[in-house]
């Protein structure tokens, strides 16, 4: 069964950095874009970075612009996103999507999710 799992989250403080990790089983992500999505308490589902299975192309959205990196190895079945520079707005539940088709970095575009985990930046 295909499956998803994100780590790496976790409490840091404003200004510090976070390596969040997405691991596919039962699947081969060679074949999958993978986006990184967020979501806080009481708020929509949104984008943060996203890319294609071939890696050429790279979406970020603004907030994150020149703060996160969105990487992936795929011999290691793995995708990262570096968060540098994080904010107390940068909190929520972060996760990781697959879908064999890329279009935008936007929840709806993508089929196939983990189950998320906690990223929280407070002093």
């Amino acid at each position: 069964q295909a499956q998803l799992v994100e780590s790496g989250g976790g409490l840091v403080q404003p200004g510090g950095s976070l390596r969040l990790s997405c691991v596919a089983s039962g699947m081969s992500l060679d074949y999958y874009a993978i986006g990184w999505f967020r979501q806080a308490p009481g708020k929509e589902r949104e984008g943060v970075a996203c890319i294609s299975s071939s890696g050429y192309t790279i979406d970020y959205a603004d907030f994150v612009k020149g703060r996160f990196t969105i990487s992936r190895d795929n011999a290691k079945n793995t995708v990262y996103l570096q968060m540098n520079s994080l904010k107390p707005e940068d909190t929520a539940v972060y996760y990781c999507a697959a879908d064999l088709l890329y279009g935008q970095c936007v929840p709806e575009d993508f089929a196939s999710w983990g189950q998320g985990t906690q990223v929280t930046v407070s002093s």
